[in-house]
């Protein structure tokens, strides 16, 4: 019964993401009654559940779903794990989502994309479901990219505005910086733990006690990654910037995703992992700091900002921030307890927030405030007079992540002048023909280069493609095609190591060629149909009058960039077990470069079918004419 609950409870909500697919924005009621009426059903199986748990003595559930893909050294698994911390987390967002979808019913009526909206919003909450119910990292990465994926649509939802698109292109770029270090600590964890670690088995004291005294270095590894991941999903300092920006989106997408549910990820992950952490001093040292920190600067900005949405993003942050350092404590219920709360208040903050703009705006013109007309300028006048403008400059926050990560990368790559033409890809397949013919021959004499020297020169080369196809602002087609050879370098490099099976590369590769070809066909029919359609520098907008082949493209994109919809998110983990533990620099190319090619793609989608659509872009034909 159990087993059952569990399954039905992950699948509803794609489900009726499917359902909602077949009606369009005039089925308003019809599209409204659908997703609440599931919620309402799904609430009801989270209630049976959650009782049905506590009649059982609060046993934690562990449920070997499916496994989908198993060889003599590795098995990927679907796998859904059931605790206190999902039940909190299950009832946080069915409640939240039924009041986000009420709402939202009669705020966006009208709309235009009123079914896209609520297609985004129950992929979300799928995202949202299978992270929370998933019972290893490898289940839970699956779901943190659909809740990527749909932060990045919901922020854009208004797709023919600049503001909208490029904040959204930010928001996801952040995202992919937490990314890297939750695959390097899935990396570390294979390592760990030699296998696929469930969270019913991190609960086991005497195991993770046992592997971590032998493995500390690893345990340290492991523990950094995964408190990289959550303080860039939870927006702490200096990552904080991107939650403003998030709020580009309708009201009701900036209360479910960045107000309550989306943004207390990170806390989940922290708590999820809080066994393999918990002795490790250095590392609760560092997540009560950066919480501390967070909290105090946080609380300064929110009390100078000019609009209420950068106001409660910022206040939500603090919140968090006192989260984060009440978990360093090991204070988990408290910590829960503060997330509900949190999440509540800022839900209906950001829901009542254009009432209440309104309700400010009267109060400034019938009841004026009169001029302090005794000022002394007192040592406190003083601080508040040094700190206001840094407060109300949000610190520069944007300004710091800009010049110490996006920055470098991106005149790093204009750097590679040996990359910038097309004409020179017969020396980069040329390149690859040897290294493939060499891991092949086995060649003894070459045995230590092979090994200790080749591996992390292909991947080198890997990450300059990836590196250049960031930096690439001339001709997508050739972005795409640098993207495509960067993982063909990847996937042979690690192949030195250990010889990977045929079947485990194709698991791999399936996803990326597939959508590099489906990419590479609907640039070259819009190239031939418009102009300057290659140039990456503007946004174009040319969704609204190509609107299928946008749907192409943007699928093809997340084929290439390991989306959960191809096999390649599991050849991505199978590649990853075959990267020894002493190869650390192989692994952070191998994270790096598949971060740097999901933001590309992600980017060249927003600049080619999003924003204003120009007048310059008209079809050849009628310019020749």
């Amino acid at each position: 019964m159990t087993e059952l609950l569990l399954i039905l409870i992950c699948a509803l909500p794609f489900l009726t993401f499917l359902l909602i697919n077949f009606f369009s924005d005039k089925h308003e009621k019809i599209i409204a009654r659908i997703a609440f009426i599931s919620n309402v059903f799904q609430g009801v199986l989270i209630g049976t559940l959650i009782l049905q748990w506590l009649k059982l003595g609060r046993v934690p559930v562990n449920f070997k779903e499916w496994v989908v893909y198993s060889s003599l050294n590795y098995e990927f698994f679907i796998d859904f794990y059931f605790d206190e911390i999902t039940a909190v987390f299950l009832f946080l967002g069915n409640f939240i989502s039924l009041i986000i979808l009420k709402f939202s019913s009669h705020y966006m009526h009208k709309e235009k994309g009123y079914q896209r909206f609520f297609l985004i919003l129950m992929l979300f909450y799928s995202g949202y479901v299978f992270t929370a119910m998933a019972g290893s990292f490898e289940n839970l990465f699956a779901g943190w990219e659909i809740l990527g994926i749909s932060s990045f649509l919901l922020v854009a939802f208004y797709r023919d505005r600049y503001l909208p698109v490029k904040h959204a292109v930010r928001v996801f770029s952040i995202y992919r910086i937490g990314d890297v270090g939750i695959l390097l600590a899935i990396w570390a964890s294979h390592h760990l733990w030699n296998e696929n670690i469930t969270f019913a088995k991190l609960i086991n004291a005497e195991l993770v006690h046992h592997q971590l005294s032998e493995h500390s270095l690893t345990g340290v590894w492991v523990s950094l990654g995964l408190v990289l991941a959550a303080w860039v999903k939870s927006a702490q300092l200096p990552f904080s910037s991107w939650l403003p920006r998030a709020m580009e989106g309708p009201t009701p997408s900036s209360a479910v995703f960045y107000g309550s549910l989306s943004v207390h990820f990170g806390v989940f992950l922290l708590i999820r992992s809080y066994p393999i952490w918990e002795f490790q001093h250095s590392i609760r040292w560092l997540i009560a700091i950066m919480g501390i920190f967070t909290a105090i600067s946080a609380f300064l900005i929110s009390r100078v900002q000019p609009t209420v949405k950068t106001q409660i993003a910022y206040a939500s942050i603090a919140q968090i921030g006192l989260i984060f350092f009440e978990i360093s404590l090991g204070m988990i219920h408290l910590a829960l307890l503060h997330l509900i709360g949190n999440a509540f208040l800022r839900t209906y903050q950001l829901l009542t927030s254009p009432s209440l703009v309104a309700y400010r705006i009267k109060e400034q013109i019938f009841n004026p405030l009169e001029a302090n007309k005794k000022y002394r300028l007192t040592l406190w006048k003083k601080i508040q007079l040094y700190y206001y403008p840094k407060a109300l400059m949000e610190f520069h926050l944007d300004e710091h992540v800009g010049n110490w990560i996006f920055r470098p990368l991106k005149n790093g790559g204009k750097k590679l002048h040996f990359l910038n033409s097309p004409s020179k890809i017969h020396l980069i397949i040329f390149y690859w023909l040897f290294s493939f013919v060499l891991l092949l021959a086995k060649i003894p004499s070459l045995e230590f280069v092979n090994k200790h020297f080749l591996p992390h020169l292909l991947a080198l080369v890997s990450f300059l493609m990836a590196l250049k196809a960031f930096s690439e602002r001339k001709n997508a087609a050739w972005a795409i095609s640098l993207i495509i050879l960067s993982h063909l370098f990847m996937v042979t490099a690690i192949s030195f190591n250990d010889t990977v099976p045929l079947n485990q590369s194709l698991y791999f590769l399936s996803g990326i060629l597939i959508g590099g070809i489906i990419a590479l066909v609907i640039i070259y029919q819009i190239n031939t149909k418009f102009l300057n359609t290659t140039n990456l520098h503007d946004y174009q907008g040319l969704s609204t009058i190509e609107s299928q082949k946008s749907l192409w493209f943007f699928i093809g994109i997340l084929c290439m960039s390991g989306f959960p919809i191809t096999p390649s998110v599991i050849g991505e983990d199978i590649l990853f077990s075959h990267i020894r533990e002493d190869q650390g620099l192989l692994a952070l190319f191998y994270a790096v470069s598949y971060i740097l090619s999901g933001i590309t793609l992600i980017r060249m989608y927003a600049r080619i079918f999003m924003g204003t659509n120009q007048q310059e872009y008209l079809p050849k034909s009628k310019l020749t004419t």
